[in-house]
């Protein structure tokens, strides 16, 4: 009798971690260690700075304000957390949708997504499964952590781990690193995703933060960026055109903050071509 219970508990088991190493092939969370980020989107760069204005701020004077700028911003503590290695794929997500149809396309209220959700899961555009999930909305990105017993990171532990470049905990101030981010956010959209665990591995272990999609946060709507912002069509063009110009002082507070103005122009139901997720969890 022992025997049995002892044998229908490891089946159940079994099953249990098979059923999630189908959802979740990454293997074991990253331990990230507790530290500091610099939340340079408290004082922002001033959301209309154009080329213009970048090319103007040659003066000792400009310089000095800079440097008073950069030193003003606050550090803040992060704890210590896990992070999926990668982001979400295509066939991760697929998993899911098939044991929660609820968060089918054409189960999910308007409520939760809208029009473009799920629209990189087109038979047409033929994207392989190992690409990262992408066109998601934050609640059914949400819940695929949730389902998972995790959640979505924090912006500060995004932007911790984030700030972690293949040697250096804290590259913000590395020149090459943030030149590559900016890079990035300046290429054109395009459905070849490549694989997720392709761009490069941090010094956690944690791959992709920059340059393969944008990514979800639990608290993607408690950024910074002023109303006038939100309603500037051309502010988007104006960033990356003066992006290329920006000294190294400020290409750190500028590449955090495109993030954040991206973050803030989010809702909730927003499906776009590029952004995906990865979840966390509390230690």
């Amino acid at each position: 009798m022992k025997l049995s219970i002892s044998l229908i508990l490891f089946l159940i088991f079994s099953k249990n971690i098979f059923s999630f190493s189908q959802a979740n092939s990454q293997g074991n969370l990253i331990v990230i260690p507790s530290g500091e980020v610099l939340a340079s989107w408290i004082s922002p760069l001033n959301p209309k700075f154009t080329l213009q204005q970048v090319s103007s701020q040659k003066s000792k004077k400009d310089k000095r304000e800079n440097k008073n700028k950069n030193e003003s911003i606050k550090k803040v503590k992060v704890k210590s957390f896990r992070i999926m290695p990668k982001a979400v794929t295509i066939k991760e997500f697929k998993y899911f949708l098939e044991k929660n149809p609820q968060w089918k396309k054409e189960n999910i209220s308007k409520l939760y997504a809208d029009e473009s959700y799920l629209e990189l899961l087109s038979d047409e555009l033929k994207i392989k499964e190992e690409a990262p999930m992408t066109a998601v909305s934050w609640y059914a990105a949400r819940a695929y952590c949730e389902n998972f017993g995790m959640r979505l990171p924090t912006t500060l532990e995004w932007e911790y781990v984030g700030a972690a470049s293949e040697k250096i905990a804290d590259a913000n101030k590395d020149e090459t690193f943030l030149k590559r981010i900016l890079e990035w956010y300046g290429e054109p959209r395009t459905n070849n995703f490549k694989p997720v665990g392709s761009i490069y591995k941090n010094l956690y272990g944690v791959w992709d933060m920059h340059g393969l999609v944008w990514e979800w946060v639990e608290d993607f709507n408690s950024t910074f960026v002023t109303g006038e912002s939100r309603e500037d069509s051309s502010l988007n063009k104006n960033m990356f055109c003066g992006a290329s110009a920006l000294s190294g002082a400020d290409k750190e507070n500028y590449a955090s903050f495109m993030r954040f103005a991206f973050r803030s122009a989010l809702k909730g139901t927003s499906s776009v071509w590029n952004l995906g997720f990865r979840c966390a969890k509390d230690l």
